[in-house]
């Protein structure tokens, strides 16, 4: 015997069913509108873009970016070195003839992009011919691109440009420079020290400059036993511009 139609639930209501994507709801878990609709017509809060996981999605778009920009560079070195370095100077001459050099030696020049001493590399490299790439960062004050540069991208965060300088490069020539040339310069050295990246010379240009620093590390921290000896190996100090871009460059 049927039920009566009391008895049955409405077909109606039976055969209810929303698919979202790979979610499927029935009945009364059913909700009203589609996913575009709800993306394209809602005006909600906007505290999510300042999150956490927000943050971790625009990391990751750096590295594609970056990664993206600079797999096809073929090879090349990171010239570091003061944005206050006037030009005209000899510091500034000194790292324009060094960009020439590495270009003319068919090596990339990948600076910060800024100005001094890391628009004097690049300079030096698109005056060659040759490819000058720069390296922005997100700063309270405004720098931007110089204007040397062909290939260009800008950071938000210092961690994903640094990789950026150490993962395209097999080698650092480092001019004289403030805070940022020695966070670069002891990053590198750190990862050489560490063996996280394998043979990467680091050359430091300017004797008179350098020269106060090897000799702190030798009978400060050396002495005091925080590093070993042969970490002195770890990078070479000159004036000659020619031995710097031969040891940076070599095989």
């Amino acid at each position: 015997m049927s039920s009566s139609p009391e008895s049955r639930p409405a077909a109606t209501d039976a055969r209810r069913e929303q698919r979202l994507g790979p979610v499927v709801r029935r009945r009364e878990q059913v909700v009203p509108g589609t996913a575009d609709q709800r993306l394209l017509d809602t005006r909600g809060p906007s505290d999510w873009v300042h999150g956490d996981p927000w943050r971790v999605l625009r990391i990751q778009s750096e590295f594609v970016e970056g990664f993206g920009a600079l797999a096809e560079l073929g090879p090349a070195v990171s010239v570091f070195g003061s944005a206050r370095t006037p030009p005209g100077s000899p510091e500034y001459e000194a790292g324009v003839r060094i960009g020439r050099g590495l270009a003319e030696a068919g090596f990339t020049v990948i600076t910060g992009g800024g100005p001094g001493a890391m628009e004097a590399a690049n300079k030096g490299a698109a005056e060659a011919g040759g490819v000058s790439v720069g390296l922005g960062i997100e700063l309270p004050f405004e720098q931007g691109l110089n204007e040397y540069v062909n290939i260009g991208v800008n950071f938000r965060y210092f961690f994903v440009r640094k990789t950026m300088f150490v993962k395209y490069a097999q080698g650092f020539l480092v001019l004289p420079g403030g805070m940022g040339t020695m966070d670069e310069l002891f990053e590198a050295l750190t990862l050489v020290q560490t063996r996280k990246v394998t043979r990467f010379p680091i050359v430091l240009v300017g004797r008179d400059y350098w020269q106060g620093l090897a000799d702190w590390l030798r009978h400060t921290m050396i002495a005091g036993g925080k590093a070993s000896e042969k970490d002195l190996d770890l990078f070479h100090v000159t004036d000659d511009e020619d031995e710097a871009i031969a040891l940076v460059t070599k095989a």
